[in-house]
């Protein structure tokens, strides 16, 4: 019998324990609300204005430099890869063609600028767009940085699933393990790196076919002077990147427009003049008869129809540029029946000259326009080439905003579009990349075959994204995902078993890029992911800060201390750290989170967002500043100026909020009485500590007051309490002291304190961890670029505070 009172006496105490530790958990929460109602008052309307018909006209016509300029250039290598041993019945041409019409109608028309462009961010596209797109439908995003107040943003925008749902189910499904979201992670990664690795590709195959027409005329030329030529080009085009697009780019619209004309133009030419026959090819049949009569031979040729669709991938990248409407446009008015008459009219010529299956292009150009011809294709080379390189850059851009890169250096080459950026680092690698591909190749089949594995992966990765979206966001009926799947991976798997059997051709060059990338950003990210974990856990209790009182037990020197941190709640580890180490502090201290967002860009009105913690006499505030993938850190923006304007208008907001708004006595006192209960019984279950007496009841002295709008619920039984003019004027003059004294120790100084920290492999850790952490993390983090390099926080302000952290 006694021993079971002592046993209910027992679980009776740890119920009474399980209860206070949840009360003391919810009272915390309390210290350090989150900033719902902060972001509430900084929404805002946009409104977007309905385009002209001469204004979308005129966008398509622009986009054309800008969107198409790749995709345009694929009529120079085509015929070439798809035959690269020559031409054995004229048919196959007919053939050839057949498949090019329907690849052309079915994969860059249907999918891509009628399905898959309308999948965008906001008007952004690409792989990363669309992975930020799910992580605000889904809770995929592997650092749980994400608060209530960022659903609140004009550019955070999503829907609702129903309970019960196929969407609901889903969702549910790939939220329920953290080793899917990780596996989401890796196939949007490994689309990325297939789109750098094309940032290496495309200029290299598109300059050496443009250049390659020099030997039409001379055909005694070696190869290798093509190829140096090229080389030099290449050079030339990336030395130029630092000037940035914005002083030629009125150009490139021009160049591709007459570009296009001209394949058009030359199409209608060789066909008339040639086999107007070849136009059967339009009948689907001929696709069947191509691969009855070549059988493997044909199918391998797969990899050079490929060709004629690349380009696809960057065009849904490049979307943010202009509206949809004027991209679809210019693809189904101009673009479409250009390519069709260049490839037509192609095929004619080669019909009756099938010896010149290697220079289709150029041989099948008239001679009185061949010089000119040989100009504007360079021309619309180096246009699709500096499309792509751009595109490079802001992938790396939203790679970097997503954890997924290490920092690197960006710059602005234009003040007028934020959007033109330029990272050196990048540039030179990417320069390297594509001399070596040129100049060990020397020819167009095997870069192309290269190329060809590159665009079918990243088609491929597309496919798996697209087909969550129509689930999480636009909801659609699975019958018409599944029809869309079907459709799209029959079609891509094809090309992609094609390039498969020219991997040793080629193809080996872009799946060698793709891993050493994705090597770079898998390491990163997961030691990313790791570092926020070890932060959140080694977080300081706010009780304790509070407890330590308005002075947090130091010298509180004259001067603004900004604590930066990765935490948008708590406090972080390596303000504990500076603070046992050191005995004061500076009288203002804020604590500083720069996050990113899955959003396209934060509006700049409702960038930051501030927060007082704890009471007034502590001088202790909270500045969180949003950016989207696409925000950049410009050193003209001036960070600390527009974070400190933001905090004396919070102040200012703060003050004129307590004016306005009616004293709950009952509210605050009730609040108080609940206080006092939860500290004594928490003293008296741990033995009445008078250590934690005198913690907690500082803590309370010092407790913030509750404000209660007139139309809350407790205003009811409430004391409603009417400000006199002498209380209003006491309001002012505490604000008008607070914003002085801020004023003050800015003058005084600033000092940003950052943490250096160094990751670690635990012991114990297994071999392909410590290599990963110790070896290919060291080396990245000592290559990038420094948070105050980035924030362009001067060298002079910065006091760095060193940790270890073992993951």
């Amino acid at each position: 019998m006694a021993e079971k009172v002592e046993a209910s006496v027992t679980e009776g105490e740890s119920t009474i324990e399980e209860r206070d530790r949840e009360a003391m958990r919810e009272f915390e929460e309390g210290l350090d609300q989150p900033m719902d109602e902060e972001a509430n008052m900084l929404k805002n309307m946009n409104n977007e204005e309905g385009l002209s018909m001469w204004m979308l006209l005129r966008l398509s016509f622009q986009s054309l430099g800008i969107v198409y300029g790749d995709l345009g250039t694929s009529p120079l290598y085509v015929f070439y890869n798809t035959f690269p041993d020559g031409i054995d019945d004229s048919e196959d041409v007919i053939g050839a063609l057949s498949l090019i019409i329907y690849s052309l109608l079915l994969i860059p028309l249907i999918k891509y600028v009628f399905i898959v462009c309308k999948a965008n961010d906001n008007g952004q596209g690409g792989t990363l767009a669309i992975y930020s797109l799910l992580c605000r439908h889904a809770k995929v995003n592997l650092i749980p940085n994400q608060q209530r107040s960022d659903e609140d943003l004009t550019t955070y925008s999503r829907t609702l699933v129903a309970e019960g749902s196929f969407a609901a189910k889903t969702k549910k499904w790939l939220e329920s393990r953290h080793s899917k979201k990780r596996a989401l992670l890796v196939i949007v990664l490994l689309g990325t790196c297939m789109m750098i690795g094309d940032g290496i590709l495309t200029p290299a195959i598109s300059v050496l076919s443009a250049t390659g027409g020099i030997r039409v005329n001379n055909p005694k030329m070696s190869s290798d002077i093509v190829v140096l030529v090229s080389v030099i080009l290449l050079i030339g085009l990336f030395s130029m990147q630092h000037y940035g697009t914005d002083k030629v780019g009125w150009l490139f619209a021009p160049i591709v427009f007459i570009w296009f004309l001209f394949i058009g133009a030359t199409g209608i030419y060789n066909i008339c003049k040639h086999d107007t026959s070849v136009l059967k090819a339009f009948s689907p049949t001929y696709v069947y008869l191509y691969f009855k009569r070549r059988g493997r031979d044909g199918w391998i040729s797969l990899g050079g129809i490929l060709l004629s669709i690349t380009g696809t991938e960057a065009l849904y990248a490049d979307i943010s540029y202009f509206p949809l409407l004027a991209i679809q446009l210019a693809f189904t008015l101009f673009v479409f029946p250009c390519l069709l008459l260049a490839y037509c009219g192609q095929a004619a010529y080669l019909v009756t000259h099938k010896e010149h299956y290697k220079d289709a292009f150029y041989a099948s150009i008239p001679e009185s326009v061949y010089w000119p011809m040989l100009i504007v294709a360079t021309g619309a080379a180096i246009v699709g080439s500096q499309a792509t390189i751009s595109g490079t850059y802001s992938i790396i851009k939203q790679a970097v905003s997503h954890g997924c890169f290490p920092r690197v250096k960006i710059v602005h080459t234009s003040k007028k579009f934020l959007g033109q950026i330029y990272c050196p680092d990048i540039n030179w690698i990417l320069m390297l990349g594509c001399i070596a591909v040129t100049a060990s190749f020397k020819n167009q089949t095997e870069i192309g075959n290269a190329y060809g594995t590159a665009v079918v992966v990243v088609m491929l990765v597309t496919t798996l994204l697209m087909v969550l979206t129509m689930l999480l966001v636009w909801r659609l009926h699975w019958i018409l995902v599944l029809v869309f799947a079907i459709f799209s991976l029959v079609v891509e798997l094809s090309y992609f078993s094609a390039v498969l059997l020219k991997v040793n051709e080629g193809g080996w060059v872009p799946l060698i890029i793709a891993a050493i990338c994705l090597l770079v950003m898998f390491v990163w990210n997961y030691v990313t992911v790791k570092k926020y974990e070890f932060e959140v856990h080694s977080r300081v209790s706010m009780s304790w800060i509070l407890g330590l009182g308005p002075s947090l037990g130091l010298v509180r020197v004259p001067g603004i201390g900004l604590v930066h941190t990765e935490l948008a709640s708590g406090v972080p580890h390596i303000f504990s750290h500076f603070i046992t180490n050191l005995p004061a502090i500076h009288s203002v201290v804020v604590f500083v989170c720069v996050k990113y967002l899955p959003v396209y860009t934060v509006p700049e009105e409702e960038r930051f967002l501030v927060k007082r913690i704890g009471p007034k006499t502590f001088r202790m505030f909270r500045c969180v500043a949003r950016y989207g993938y696409k925000d950049l850190h410009r050193k003209d923006d001036n960070f600390e100026n527009k974070l400190f304007d933001n905090l004396f208008s919070f102040i200012q907001t703060e003050t004129m909020m307590e004016s306005d708004s009616n004293y709950s006595p009952y509210s605050f006192n009730h609040r108080q009485e609940s206080r006092d209960e939860l500290i004594r019984n928490h003293n008296n279950n741990h033995g009445g500590n008078d250590n934690n007496m005198v913690m907690f009841s500082s803590m309370v002295d010092y407790s913030e007051s509750t404000i209660v709008p007139a139309d809350s619920p407790h205003s009811a039984m409430s004391f409603s309490q009417n400000y006199t003019v002498e209380e209003e004027e006491e309001k002012e003059e505490e604000e008008e002291d607070e914003l002085e004294f801020l004023k003050i120790c800015k003058e005084t100084g600033v000092v940003h304190i950052m943490g250096n920290t160094k990751v670690r492999a635990r012991k114990g850790s297994l071999l392909p961890k410590k290599i990963a952490i110790d070896y290919v993390y060291r080396f990245l983090s000592k290559m990038c670029r420094a948070n105050s390099a980035i924030l362009h926080v001067p060298h002079e302000t910065l006091l760095n505070v060193g940790q270890v952290y073992y993951v």
